[in-house]
């Protein structure tokens, strides 16, 4: 929850700006109050308007616009070499922040609250390229095997979510996020909100709707449901819309059950697995992929072109003329 009562005037009318005009979701408003919270403590001190050992307990509520108009650039960067020297923040996490005090102050400068944008000319940390952990195409058919036949009196259910990870390449968010209604059945397509509380098409596959019908046999009538979660596909055992950790849960047990490095996995690696068999297997188009992952920028799916290093190694090492030496 965020206490609006404990931020600066600006900072709430920032946080309603981007819940009202940009559509952000509550988790992104939540992530933007944070670190803003964070940001602000960092510079209450820095300027010399607070002091204490621990900028957690510096209150910030009525730092007023002329506050604002003192922070530089090298404010900024002193704050962020702050959270990498104290927290040893990596790049990723730097990155994260600078854009939400980019967004931040674009938004008062815009407004004519403040005339020089101090973040503007901002540069990016350097972010290491990484290589997405995925399940092989076995680990993939084991897993959804040993889901398929353990003794469990949630079986069906913990199925067919196994299943739509595996299949689909949804977040989590997305997932528990399935309500009934947004299954199109005649189709064989449902409709998920992603980032930014964007609407988009997830076609589902033979797989997907032979999991989800068998689940919807067995999920409990109507009028035993909570009230407020009766659309809601997936549900708890307290009979009310499944949550992210108990989702969390499920794919940790069940990954164990398999054999499978839970310390290497999670929903998000079953994600990524998706994407990237669709890539290898599938040869889907790299802006095909893009849309169905939901990613903002092409630069983002282009992590799964790393399945495509080995096949081009194996195409040259299979030409004819690949033994043809001198």
């Amino acid at each position: 929850m965020i206490n609006r009562q404990e931020n600066p005037d600006f900072v709430n009318s920032f946080l309603q700006h981007s819940t009202v005009i940009l559509n952000k979701s509550k988790d992104s408003i939540k992530e933007y109050n944070y670190d803003l919270s964070n940001f602000l403590k960092f510079m209450s001190n820095h300027l010399g308007y607070s002091s204490s050992d621990d900028i957690k307990d510096i209150d910030i509520h009525s730092l007023d616009i002329d506050f604002l108009k003192k922070i530089t650039q090298d404010d900024i960067y002193s704050y962020l070499y702050y959270m990498k020297d104290t927290y040893n923040s990596k790049p990723a996490t730097i990155a994260r922040k600078l854009s939400t005090i980019r967004i931040f102050f674009a938004y008062m400068t815009e407004e004519k609250l403040i005339e020089i944008n101090p973040a503007q000319n901002l540069k990016n940390p350097k972010l290491e390229k990484r290589q997405p952990k995925y399940l092989t195409l076995e680990e993939s058919q084991k897993l959804l095997h040993v889901t398929a036949n353990e003794e469990n009196r949630n079986g069906e259910r913990d199925y067919a979510i196994i299943t739509l990870f595996l299949n689909c390449g949804m977040r989590l968010s997305e997932l528990v996020g399935i309500n009934l209604k947004d299954i199109k059945f005649d189709e064989c397509k449902m409709t998920v909100i992603g980032k930014g509380n964007k609407e988009r098409t997830i076609y589902l596959n033979n797989a997907c709707m032979s999991a989800i019908n068998k689940y919807l046999t067995i999920r409990p009538a109507k009028e035993k449901i909570k009230e407020k979660d009766q659309d809601a596909l997936f549900l708890s055992e307290r009979l009310e819309r499944i949550g992210k950790r108990t989702v969390q849960r499920i794919v940790e047990m069940e990954l164990k059950r398999a054999g499978l490095d839970t310390t290497k996995y999670s929903t998000h690696k079953l994600r990524h697995t998706a994407a990237t068999l669709m890539y290898q297997y599938g040869k889907v188009d790299i802006r095909a992929l893009q849309e169905l992952l939901g990613h903002e920028s092409i630069s983002t799916t282009e992590i799964y072109t790393h399945v495509a290093n080995e096949q081009v190694r194996n195409a040259v090492e299979s030409n004819p003329l690949a033994n043809e030496t001198n």
